[in-house]
């Protein structure tokens, strides 16, 4: 995780910022991912703190026992009314090591307007050697006072490609890590939970069973089926893998079909699950979505076998 991080644009401008003394006061990292917000969030405050790679006082920060660099909420916690208390007391003290103390947040989305608005004014006017560094996996429930009063660094999405290598470096199957990065939609929480879960090979397996439907009958029986699925996005977007593989392999061979599926019907079946992707945040059902769309990409195949006859 920290070998993706430190290549961000992101830890580039703190970096560069402490490095030039001219750190902000107040910092909002935006990174959608949930699963490792935290361990980005401690990251970057050991840079934001300066502490040497492999130093003491990172260890302590990692582990969340550094007396000058304190993490909150508790794990598990939303920041509390009582928290902000605490921070805007706390900060009014000296570092007990150094010159700076740092105040890391995480899933700061999840503060209640009133929580926010409680460190308001040391965010806009914290003590010397005071820095805050917020952490937020979505910027839409930060209130406007917030984001005017810091500094924005976001995290864009990362590659399939560094994906991957970050998963096979954790000791993950490459098949298995490639496949997993081409559907988390750049976000590694996503490919981990992917790569280390039974539950994936299910999807899988689902995912190649709705590809291969090529009648309606077969469709019908596959989607109700599997639509009972908790995995329903994930399953989209292995059904999109497989097409999309399947496309770009005609493509290359000069073939105008995959022997079961024509081209136009595989392009078809790509760009229809970005619909259906769309479809499924008004919670549709999911059985008569799926059908939906095979109905599709099979009534496309079927116009393309009679012009072809």
């Amino acid at each position: 995780m920290q070998t993706l991080l430190s290549q961000t644009t992101a830890y580039k401008i703190l970096t560069g910022d402490v490095r030039s003394e001219r750190a902000s006061h107040a910092y909002l990292l935006y990174f959608s991912d949930a699963a490792n917000l935290r361990e980005a969030v401690k990251y970057f405050a050991v840079a934001l703190y300066g502490a040497k790679p492999r130093s003491r006082e990172e260890k302590l920060i990692e582990s969340e026992s550094f007396s000058d660099v304190k993490i909150f909420p508790a794990e598990g916690k939303k920041l509390s009314v009582a928290d902000a208390d605490e921070i805007s007391s706390d900060c009014a003290l000296k570092p007990i090591e150094g010159t700076k103390k740092i105040y890391a947040i995480t899933s700061f989305e999840e503060a209640s307007a009133v929580v926010q608005n409680k460190l308001l004014k040391v965010l806009e006017e914290p003590p010397a050697g005071v820095h805050f560094l917020l952490g937020a996996t979505s910027l839409s429930p930060v209130l406007q006072t917030i984001i005017s009063r810091v500094r924005l660094l976001e995290i864009q999405p990362f590659s399939p490609e560094q994906i991957a290598s970050a998963l096979v470096r954790s000791g993950c199957d490459g098949e298995r890590a490639k496949i997993a990065a081409e559907s988390c939609g750049g976000i590694l929480g996503q490919a981990q939970a992917m790569a280390s879960g039974a539950w994936f090979d299910e999807v899988l397996q689902a995912a190649e069973e709705i590809c291969r439907a090529d009648t309606m009958a077969k469709a019908g029986d596959i989607c109700l089926k599997y639509g009972d699925t908790p995995h329903r996005e994930e399953l989209l977007r292995q059904v999109q893998r497989i097409y999309f593989s399947r496309l770009t392999d005609c493509v290359k061979r000069g073939k105008k079909s995959d022997g079961a599926f024509c081209l136009s019907a595989l392009s078809l079946a790509v760009s229809s699950v970005d619909g259906a992707l769309s479809d499924l945040k008004f919670n549709a059902n999911f059985s008569n979505l799926l059908y939906d769309f095979a109905l599709k990409v099979i009534t496309e195949n079927n116009r393309w076998k009679k012009l072809s006859e």
